[in-house]
C-alpha cells in the first residue's frame, strides 16, 4: 500500500517520535511513587543470578526480579519516612557492608591479576601426596594420663585381654566408645611421636611400651595396612587452586598489615 502525503508525513512523525520517547522510557523497569527503578539495575540482577548458575535468562527470570526490585523500593521509602537510615546502629551496619563489598572487589581484583599457575598448583599436589605417603594405617589407641596406668594396660593385654575392651573402659580419647578405633588413616594425620611407633607396628601387633604424646599415653594397635587412595590431580586441581588463592590472599593482607602504621 502506498501511504498518501498526509498519512506519509504523519507516519513518519510518529515514528521519529517513538525512537525519540523508547529510550526514556527502556531506561526504567518501573517507578514507585514517582522514583524510577532502572532498567540497567534490573540487568545487573538478573546477570548476577545467571552468573552464580541459579536461573537461566527468561521473562519470568525477569519479572520475578522486578517485583523483588519494587518490593524493595516501597520497603526503602517507607523506611526513609521513618528515619531509619539514620540510627546509629543502621549507620555502622551500613559502614560495615561498605567496607566488605569494597575489599571484596579489590581482593578480587587483586586474583584476577595475580593468578594462581598450574605450576604451583602441581608442586603443591606433589608436596601432599609426598606427606601423605603411599600406604594408610587402621589403628587402635588406648589414651591414659601416666605412663604407669599404660604400662598396666599393656600387660593386661598380654595376658589375653581385649584391647576394644580395655579402650571402652580405660582411654580418653573421643575414640574410647569406639574400642578405640580410629580408622583408616595416612601418618600425617598424627603427631610424629604417634605416627612413628604405629608405622614400625607389624599388623595385629601392639607397643611393647607406650608412646607419649602431647595428649598423654598411648597404648596403640596395627590392625591393617594398605595402599593409600590418593584423588588424581585433574580431580583435585580446583580445590588445590582454591587452597593456594586464599593462602596468597592471607599473604597478601599480612603485608599490608606490616607496611602499615599502626599505633
Amino acid at each position: 500500500m502506498i501511504l498518501k502525503p498526509a498519512r506519509l508525513s504523519l507516519a513518519i512523525s510518529f515514528a521519529v517520535t517513538t525512537m525519540i520517547a523508547a529510550p526514556a522510557f527502556a531506561q526504567n523497569a518501573a517507578t514507585v511513587n514517582g522514583k524510577p527503578i532502572p532498567a540497567a539495575k534490573l540487568d545487573q540482577m538478573v546477570k548476577q543470578v545467571v552468573a552464580q548458575g541459579r536461573a537461566t535468562d527468561t521473562p519470568a527470570l525477569r519479572d520475578a526480579i522486578k517485583k523483588e526490585l519494587i518490593g524493595r523500593e516501597v520497603l526503602i521509602q517507607e523506611a526513609d519516612k521513618q528515619g531509619v537510615g539514620g540510627r546509629a546502629d543502621v549507620k555502622a551496619a551500613i559502614d560495615n557492608a561498605r567496607q566488605s563489598i569494597i575489599i571484596n572487589a579489590m581482593l578480587a581484583d587483586y586474583v584476577k591479576k595475580n593468578p594462581i599457575k598450574d605450576a604451583d598448583i602441581k608442586a603443591e599436589y606433589d608436596r601432599f601426596k609426598a606427606q601423605v605417603g603411599d600406604k594408610e594405617y587402621h589403628a587402635r589407641h588406648i589414651l591414659v594420663p601416666t605412663e604407669d596406668e599404660a604400662k598396666a594396660l599393656i600387660t593386661k593385654l598380654k595376658g589375653g585381654a581385649k584391647f576394644e575392651d580395655l579402650a571402652k573402659a580405660n582411654s580418653k580419647d573421643g575414640s574410647a566408645a569406639n574400642g578405640g578405633d580410629l580408622d583408616w588413616a595416612s601418618p600425617a594425620n598424627y603427631v610424629p611421636e604417634f605416627s612413628k611407633a604405629m608405622v614400625a607396628l607389624q599388623k595385629g601387633a601392639i607397643t611393647d611400651t607406650p608412646v607419649k604424646t602431647q595428649y598423654g599415653f598411648h597404648v596403640i594397635k596395627l590392625e591393617d595396612v594398605r595402599q593409600a587412595k590418593i584423588p588424581a590431580l585433574d580431580e583435585v586441581k580446583q580445590q588445590v587452586a582454591e587452597s593456594l588463592q586464599q593462602r596468597q590472599l592471607a599473604q597478601y593482607r599480612e603485608s599490608l598489615v606490616k607496611k602499615a602504621k599502626i599505633q
